[in-house]
């Protein structure tokens, strides 16, 4: 049987989240029997309860166009090895990955496969992802990190500027702040909250790199399909909450702070190695890897 979308869903640790996430995507897959949907949720060994919630889900669907699979690890292989795995076992023609913290508000998905079947140049499409307090996810609609995108955002100048008009195109770079986000444009990443692409695509590619455990991944998974000539939409369209760092930077577990901060300020140095090194003379190379140290020690060693 033909499958024209799977959703793959990475499950750590996020019972209740998993839950919503997946009630809310159920009830916007179309209904339309000539649409077969299929989703693969990959649990990355949770520990509180999420397994049998999975196992008790795939007993409850029933439906012709919609299939469900699952992947159950013994521990947590990190996020892009995880979401690869799901790939692998995906046999769509369209893959989307959504993080199991992320809430659907009435996407219409065959509108959204249409618009990718038209335009054969888009390699990757993401919506307007919001965070509870209805604001824009910042990382949702991303420019690269670039040396002079990071730089004006680290001092602060994207905070102090990226209101004004004009020089945000200049300082505003790593948000890409000058861009309207009511209309339809090309941004350099999605967010891996709701990240919609092609399986031939994804499979040139070789999907996520596994360097990355968490963070990071998304921006090199589009730098490396931009390079291959897709173009990467923001579609605001259509919304979906993201209720971020559910799993991460917000837990009451200091050590599972202390990890998550580790692999954020971590992603960022494989980054910049990976796309950025071979560009520019070794001094600076030099100092880009000292600063970076410097602000990892930094938060990674913050107990609070």
């Amino acid at each position: 049987m033909k499958i024209d979308l799977s959703i793959i869903i990475l499950s750590y640790n996020t019972r209740e989240l998993t839950q919503r996430c997946i009630s809310s995507l159920f009830r916007d897959l179309p209904k339309n029997k000539k649409f077969v949907s299929e989703v693969i949720i990959v649990d990355n060994g949770s520990s509180d309860g999420s397994i049998n919630q999975i196992k008790n889900l795939k007993l409850k669907v029933k439906s012709d166009n919609l299939k469900l699979k699952t992947i159950f690890n013994q521990k947590n292989l990190g996020y892009p090895k995880g979401n690869n795995q799901g790939l692998k076992a995906a046999k769509g023609k369209y893959i989307l990955f959504l993080n199991s913290d992320v809430i659907i508000e009435k996407i219409d998905f065959e509108k959204l496969i249409r618009y990718l079947d038209v335009h054969s140049e888009v390699g990757v499409l993401t919506v307007k992802v919001l965070l509870p307090d209805g604001n824009i996810d910042p990382a949702s609609h991303r420019g690269f990190p670039t040396v002079w995108n990071s730089f004006c955002y680290f001092i602060g100048l994207e905070s102090l500027l990226g209101n004004v008009p004009l020089v945000n195109r200049i300082v505003g770079g790593y948000h890409l702040l000058s861009l309207n986000l009511a209309e339809i444009h090309e941004i350099d990443s999605a967010s891996g909250a709701f990240y919609l692409s092609r399986r031939n695509i994804l499979e040139q590619v070789k999907g996520f790199d596994e360097s990355f455990f968490i963070y990071g991944e998304d921006l090199d998974l589009s730098f490396r399909i931009k390079k291959i000539g897709y173009k990467v939409i923001y579609y605001p369209e259509f919304k979906v909450t993201h209720l971020k760092h559910a799993s991460g930077l917000k837990k009451n577990d200091v050590e599972t702070r202390r990890k998550t901060r580790f692999h954020f300020f971590n992603a960022m140095e494989i980054f910049y190695k990976k796309h950025y090194e071979k560009r520019y003379p070794l001094f600076v190379n030099r100092l880009i890897y000292f600063l970076l140290n410097i602000i990892k020690n930094t938060y990674v060693q913050n107990r609070h």
